[in-house]
């Protein structure tokens, strides 16, 4: 059977994300989304049979495959970027967690209009400052954080941010330090915004440690991603 150790791995997360909130001090609970890109629906099957019950995926057309294929009731998050010219297919997604523009922002804005529905979204941050990571500095997202006040088609419910490959635990807590100061940002604007989502398969204790209340999870739970 396919990932039939996946329970396993899902309680041995689930204990280290309770440990990582203890010695952080936190008490929201923190979300475990497993990302199945580039795994089959099989994958997606087997999160829901382990207790997972939010899958993250990178690509709408990857992720609207499996959504035919799989059997089970996930919550679809939609991790990776995108493009405009797909934005009517987040109807199929409980949340859009990569918006990193504001003519993404009002595209998905609009659709939530029309179908008399605010799709909900985290904003996209670039903390670490890399030039190849998309989304707002954080000085430009406190004018974006006034502007979307006049866009109810979307709810902002928080900011997702990555931190860069290989970083050292000072540069991954200065960056997920920085995504918390930017939630704080739109929390003090007006908008909904309690969740962090940060924190992947190398960094995911570090970053519940500094408050994460969502981490993006895929090889620590699926091993390699076939080739």
């Amino acid at each position: 059977m396919p990932f039939q150790d996946l329970a396993e791995r899902v309680a041995e997360v689930r204990g280290k994300l309770d440990a990582a909130q203890r010695r952080g001090g936190s008490t929201q609970p923190v979300t475990l989304i497993a990302v199945t890109k580039t795994h089959g629906a099989d994958a997606v099957d087997a999160a829901w049979r382990a207790g997972v019950h939010d899958v993250g995926e990178n690509r709408v057309q990857e992720a609207i495959a499996k959504m035919a294929d799989a059997d089970v009731p996930v919550r679809w998050h939609l991790i990776g970027h995108l493009q405009r010219n797909k934005v009517r297919s987040v109807d199929r997604f409980a949340m859009v967690q990569s918006v990193d523009s504001a003519r993404l922002a009002d595209a998905l804005h609009e659709i939530g209009l029309a179908r008399h529905l605010p799709v909900d979204v985290l904003l996209e941050v670039n903390t670490s400052g890399e030039a190849s990571k998309d989304g707002w500095s954080p000085a430009d997202l406190r004018i974006e954080a006034d502007r979307l006040l006049a866009r109810p088609g979307v709810r902002v419910r928080g900011v997702m941010t990555m931190a860069p490959l290989g970083a050292t635990e000072a540069v991954l807590r200065s960056t997920f330090r920085g995504a918390r100061a930017a939630r704080d940002v739109l929390r003090a604007a007006g908008h909904p915004a309690d969740e962090l989502s940060m924190g992947m398969s190398n960094d995911y204790e570090i970053a519940v440690e500094e408050g994460s209340t969502m981490v993006r999870l895929g090889t620590v739970l699926f091993g390699s991603r076939p080739s």
